[in-house]
């Protein structure tokens, strides 16, 4: 029996795929611009629902979304959206669905700016993750200053479903901040793993 203490969302209780989720990926920093388009594809496809349901559907959206490349989402057609709206795999929301296209468009052409998405995205937290130690569920907050200001420059850049609450899920989902509370065993071992420094921040 694993009696390793964990966040209670990712507690042995749980959902099996939100606690292989939490032991496994949640706060562990990304450096890879395809991990950073899937994040924010499933976390604009979450909204207003829990995320274990876009758990249980991430096989049906890297199939339905060409395994997160952005390159070949930025150009699907007006068709092919009508076929992912009849898809059972996915959230088929046409707001959400046309969203995503959108977003792979100005994912690229931040990459172009920036070099990487993953180099863009670092900069609003000064290239190193932000360390937290909380201690209840309770006191770790839906947006911080950080989410508001890279969510806004998102919206300003095209994107769309990235209010600052959904954007600080991407930072917390991509290690950008280390939210696990203090007495989960991952908080320590992230912490570990930002001083070893073994991900780079700029890395395409």
């Amino acid at each position: 029996m694993d009696e390793r203490r964990r966040c209670p969302w990712g507690s042995m209780g749980s959902d099996p795929l939100m606690r292989a989720y939490h032991d496994r990926e949640w706060g562990v920093p990304v450096s890879d611009d395809r991990k950073h388009f899937e994040f924010l594809l499933l976390e604009g496809a979450q909204a207003g629902l829990s995320w274990s349901t876009i758990l249980h559907r991430r096989v049906g959206y890297a199939r339905a979304f060409s395994q997160f490349d952005p390159a070949k989402v930025a150009r699907y057609t007006e068709s092919r959206v009508q076929r992912l709206m009849l898809d059972p795999s996915i959230i088929r929301n046409r707001r959400k669905v046309e969203s995503a296209v959108r977003n792979a468009k100005a994912f690229r052409a931040v990459q172009k700016e920036f070099g990487s998405f993953n180099a863009y995205a670092w900069k609003f937290v000064g290239g190193a993750p932000r360390i937290n130690r909380w201690r209840a569920v309770k006191e770790i907050p839906a947006t911080s200053d950080e989410s508001d200001a890279f969510s806004k420059d998102l919206q300003k850049r095209g994107f769309g479903f990235v209010g600052s609450t959904i954007i600080y899920a991407h930072m917390q989902a991509v290690g950008m901040v280390n939210d696990h509370l203090v007495e989960c065993y991952r908080h320590p071992e992230l912490c570990r793993l930002a001083a070893r420094r073994t991900w780079s921040p700029t890395a395409t």
